[in-house]
């Protein structure tokens, strides 16, 4: 998995390219949690992704979780497969997906 991270003023833009599964969730969750502070518009670019395991929804949540205290997050160019993890999990309950 490689990732793309991209800081404009208060806005964190984080493309995945890869699988985000039980090895590589860690390293994502260290490069957005490291660089959260000050930020009001996290956007997650799931374009390249195409899985997530358990591992990574985990990662998805803390970051909502922090997003919720100091702006907003998203993601977005999830594909179908994605999709329907994050709808059966009901993280589309809990995320803003677009």
């Amino acid at each position: 998995m490689d990732i793309a991270k991209e800081i404009n003023g208060s806005k964190m833009t984080v493309k995945i390219n890869g699988r985000l599964d039980t090895n590589s969730a860690p390293e994502l969750e260290r490069e957005v949690m490291e660089n959260i502070e000050g930020i009001e518009e996290l956007v997650f670019d799931l374009s390249q992704m195409p899985y997530t395991s358990s591992a990574g929804l985990r990662v998805f949540l803390k970051a909502q979780k922090q997003m919720n205290k100091q702006g907003n997050m998203c993601v977005i160019g999830a594909c179908e497969d994605v999709l329907e993890v994050f709808e059966i999990t009901g993280f589309s309950d809990i995320i803003n997906i677009t």
